[in-house]
C-alpha cells in the first residue's frame, strides 16, 4: 500500500523545535500512529478473549499444565 497525504494539527513550539532538530514529522508520526494502533488491537483482542483467558487459567490452576511432566526444566 503507497503512501497518503494527511493534515495533522500540532502545537506551533513543537513543530518550530522539531524542524529545528531536523526530526521528520511525518515518519514520526507515522511511527507513533503504528505503535498507538498495536497497542489498541492487543488491547481489543485481550478484551474479546477475557473469558477464554480466564477459563485457560483455571484449568492451569486446577489440573496444571498440558505436558508438564515432559518439561526438561
Amino acid at each position: 500500500m503507497g503512501r497518503i497525504k494527511v493534515n495533522l494539527t500540532l502545537e506551533a513550539e513543537l513543530a518550530e523545535t522539531a524542524r529545528a532538530l531536523g526530526l521528520n514529522m511525518s515518519r514520526l508520526a507515522e511511527a507513533a500512529i503504528a505503535e498507538a494502533a498495536k497497542a489498541e488491537r492487543n488491547r481489543r483482542w485481550r478484551e474479546e478473549n477475557r473469558a477464554a483467558l480466564a477459563a485457560y487459567t483455571e484449568e492451569v490452576a486446577r489440573e496444571g499444565l498440558p505436558l508438564a511432566s515432559y518439561r526438561s526444566f
